[in-house]
């Protein structure tokens, strides 16, 4: 039974870590029914987002099954994802594109 990362919404490209998780641990998820194993590649804290597949450099990233950012470079399945590769919707692109009121 999955119990250390949970996973939102079917179609997120993000899991969040239920507790404190170790480089080279598997972490199985349940997407959409189905049992799902992704290998971490480094340390993920507890609270803190890892990605269940690769997500392509420019690809927007879904948590709740809504856009919570883009990939700023290419990340890995079982990367951590947080702001040195994911500019946030809050504090990010949408400022870039509309300037400091958006």
């Amino acid at each position: 039974m999955p119990d250390k990362a949970i996973v939102m919404h079917a179609q997120d490209d993000v899991a969040t870590a239920l507790t404190d998780l170790t480089a080279g641990q598997t972490v199985t998820l349940l997407l959409d029914g189905t049992a799902t194993e992704v290998i971490l590649c480094e340390n993920i804290a507890f609270g803190h987002k890892l990605a269940l597949h690769d997500i392509p450099a420019g690809c927007e990233i879904l948590k709740y099954g809504l856009p919570i950012g883009k990939a700023l470079q290419p990340i890995q399945a079982g990367e951590w994802v947080h702001v040195h590769n994911c500019r946030s919707e809050r504090f990010g692109f949408h400022r870039e594109q509309y300037g400091l009121n958006a």
